[in-house]
Parts: structure tokens; C-alpha cells; sequence
């Protein structure tokens, strides 16, 4: 394992984590209506995507 293999895992991890926070308890509407929800998933996404390129 490379030095920031573990680091890009937990930021990954971390990530998905927050996602499923996010949207715990949330229907479809109120994802789709909620822009903030939306971006904030959405940047998530963006850096577990991110870690996962980087490994």
C-alpha cells in the first residue's frame, strides 16, 4: 500500500459516511427540491470519487 492509500481510503469513507447522513430519513422530493442537499451530496461524491481516482 502506497503512504496515502490509507489516507485516500478514509477520505472516501469518510465521504460515503456523510452522504448516507445527508440523505437518512429523506423521500426523492425532498432530495430533489433541496438544492443545498443536492450540492452537498454531490461534492461528496465528488470526493470520494477523487480518492478512489487518486488510488
Amino acid at each position: 500500500m502506497q503512504p496515502d492509500s490509507a489516507a485516500l481510503l478514509w477520505d472516501a469513507a469518510t465521504a460515503v459516511r456523510r452522504i448516507q447522513g445527508f440523505v437518512v430519513a429523506k423521500s426523492w422530493d425532498d432530495y430533489s427540491n433541496d438544492l443545498l442537499l443536492r450540492s452537498g451530496v454531490e461534492r461528496q461524491f465528488e470526493i470520494a470519487g477523487e480518492a478512489m481516482n487518486r488510488l
